[in-house]
């Protein structure tokens, strides 16, 4: 492969702006730089010309202040397909409705953070009585207010947080951005949290049906009957294979971003690169796709900003 163009060294100014520190990563090449720059290229093609844009995303960077950005992300209707885990679930409905979520430490003393009845999610810690008992009583209220309305009715998993984010009034939050703009979220693994937990106890004493097959219908739906998807896949786990997997069924994606820390050497599906996924079909041989290995955290930003405000 022959490339004329040359890496070249730039410099930085005071008052320099996002746009322009975008474009000097393109000239700065290596190493992630050049990954980053694609990263933002493909996002912004993405856009433009993909009717369903995905956006899949693991629950603990809604612990963190990037929160804002997705739900800003789902306000502007940069991507209109969510598919995310329980724990995102969790962290939103904690901050809105006055969860702490304190800045910590890695390096802490664990088993003083326990005994002071704090949860420690990397650097961010977390009080008991801000998560567990918090969301609980929270997804207990809405359930009892809709159950009470139609004791017949069956929801899928997306129908509830749609109706949880109706009632929440904090604009920050994702639940309440999405619904707002008529945006589904989807859970797969929607017991494996403290919202799921609840829907369990309250099914102990109520009446709550729950068709778990409801939402995979409407992802069916939307992959049959899309023209072009496009997904900003960041992590791994089961938010990133459920959106894979149903990917396929379009033929493969068509245009796919990866934000990752997890390398593709143990085989795992979250250090897997997107040339694997060809190989099941749930990436097109012709897509455009990037895997940019950096922490979500500091690298969303721009490329969020990037997809909200450059042509």
């Amino acid at each position: 492969m022959k490339t004329e163009q040359q890496v070249e060294d730039v410099f930085l100014s005071k008052d320099m702006g996002v746009d322009r520190l975008i474009e000097l990563y393109s000239k700065v090449h290596g190493f992630m730089a050049a990954h980053l720059y694609e990263a933002i290229e493909i996002v912004k093609e993405m856009r433009d010309r993909c009717d369903t844009r995905i956006l899949s995303f693991t629950g603990n960077i809604v612990a963190t202040g990037i929160r804002g950005i997705i739900a800003q992300l789902l306000r502007e209707r940069i991507f209109n397909v969510v598919v995310t885990t329980c724990g995102a679930i969790d962290h939103d409905i904690a901050k809105s409705f006055g969860g702490r979520y304190l800045k910590g430490f890695f390096d802490s003393d664990d088993n003083e953070l326990h005994r002071k009845g704090i949860h420690r999610l990397g650097n961010i810690f977390i009080p008991i009585d801000s998560y567990g008992p918090l969301i609980e009583k929270v997804t207990h209220a809405i359930l009892r207010e809709l159950v009470s309305k139609d004791l017949s009715k069956v929801y899928g998993i997306r129908e509830l947080l749609h109706e949880i984010g109706k009632r929440i009034d904090d604009e920050k939050s994702i639940l309440r951005n999405a619904a707002e703009a008529g945006i589904p979220i989807y859970v797969p693994g929607f017991l494996d949290g403290a919202f799921g937990t609840a829907l369990l106890t309250f099914s102990q004493f109520n009446k709550l049906v729950v068709d778990v097959f409801k939402d995979e219908k409407e992802l069916a739906d939307i992959v049959f009957h899309s023209k072009c998807i496009g997904a900003l896949i960041v992590g791994g786990g089961i938010s990133k294979h459920h959106t894979l997997w149903w990917a396929q069924f379009h033929g493969g994606l068509d245009h796919v971003i990866y934000v990752t820390t997890a390398t593709e050497w143990d085989g795992s599906l979250s250090g897997a690169r997107p040339r694997e996924a060809i190989t099941w079909g749930k990436l097109k041989e012709g897509a455009r796709s990037v895997v940019v290995y950096a922490d979500a955290t500091l690298v969303l930003p721009i490329i969020a900003y990037a997809a909200m405000y450059q042509k």
